[in-house]
């Protein structure tokens, strides 16, 4: 059997009162409901947001073009 030191003996107890817990802190964490429904409505309204706002923007552009082609041929005539 290993020997221990008289010393580790003497302050061994002291490290142990020092370490005593103090009241402890309890975190309950819940997770709210969530259906699969939910969030699948919303990656959905999200796409048809960004499909939206893609489609609006192409014809925004395809109005612009068509006006500077018009004014263009107009003034050949």
């Amino acid at each position: 059997m290993a020997k221990v030191n008289p010393v580790a003996l003497w302050y061994l107890p002291l490290l142990f009162a020092f370490q005593q817990p103090s009241d402890p802190v309890v975190v309950t964490i819940t997770d709210p409901e969530k259906s699969d429904l939910a969030s699948l409505a919303d990656v959905l309204l999200g796409s048809l947001g960004l499909t939206g706002l893609l489609v609006l923007a192409s014809v925004l552009a395809a109005c612009v073009f068509a006006g500077v082609l018009f004014w263009l041929r107009s003034r050949d005539a």
